[in-house]
């Protein structure tokens, strides 16, 4: 079985896909391209849950939010989707981005979630990011200069090799403030009020959400265990047959 569909979430168009049966079992993607990324995973996890993915606002097929948000707008947003879906204590898997709005939802409702799946998540926020969200801010004031010869070249190689990231400069619209407003938070201060069993996936050559911060969350979350595979920030892509085998072990135990 497998359903895909818009739905409408306080306005907002949102674009879900639903495959399997049995417990749910929701996915949160990473910052880019949307559920697309994850229809391996989900399709295979499809032949044990009812597994439950989406297309967050401002990704992939659905709308924008209407002005720029914050990880609260999108924690209740998914909270609003839960209970939307009908769905209650669900297993959890946020992969980056995704990852980071799982870990705030672990410490706000851990009574709707069954278990915790970080993947490769962000959440730790050296004030190299505070330095990063004062830069993006500089960028947008220097914009008065984009009249010169090579601008955008030069302001790509920026992006690329000083900020190491062109999330920012592909983000369209309000998702540039809003994407601001996640890397200027840092969750690593949550990880300590996240009490149900939590498995932590990390790929050893991440060179997006480094593999330092693996071994400090699993200090920080009590009830967790740390996997680490020969891979870099897509373990869905790069390792998808390690991860599904991963995911299998660590539900089934306790007879879950």
């Amino acid at each position: 079985i497998m359903l895909e569909k818009n739905i409408k979430i306080n306005n907002i168009k949102i674009f879900t896909r639903i495959a399997g049966q049995g417990n749910p079992f929701l996915i949160l993607h990473g910052w880019g391209r949307g559920l697309v990324s994850w229809i391996e995973i989900q399709d295979e996890l499809s032949k044990y849950f009812q597994v439950i993915s989406l297309d967050l606002p401002g990704f992939g097929k659905s709308d924008d939010p209407n002005r720029p948000w914050s990880m609260d707008d999108y924690t209740s947003f998914i909270l609003d989707f839960a209970k939307e879906l009908d769905i209650n204590n669900f297993y959890l898997l946020g992969h980056s981005f995704g990852g980071s709005l799982a870990i705030k939802l672990s410490a706000q409702t851990p009574e709707k979630i069954k278990k915790l799946i970080l993947v490769d998540s962000a959440g730790k926020r050296p004030k190299e990011s505070f330095i990063k969200a004062t830069l993006l801010s500089f960028i947008s004031i220097v914009k008065i200069f984009s009249f010169i010869p090579g601008f955008d070249f030069l302001r790509k190689l920026f992006y690329k090799f000083i900020l190491k990231s062109t999330d920012y400069i592909n983000a369209k619209g309000v998702m540039k403030e809003t994407f601001k407003n996640v890397i200027g938070e840092d969750l690593s201060n949550v990880w300590p009020k996240i009490k149900i069993p939590t498995l932590i996936i990390w790929g050893k050559k991440d060179n997006i959400t480094p593999i330092q911060d693996a071994y400090l969350m699993q200090k920080e979350i009590k009830n967790s265990e740390l996997k680490i595979f020969d891979s870099g920030h897509t373990i869905h892509h790069e390792k998808p047959k390690l991860l599904i085998k991963a995911i299998l072990d660590f539900t089934a135990k306790n007879g879950n």
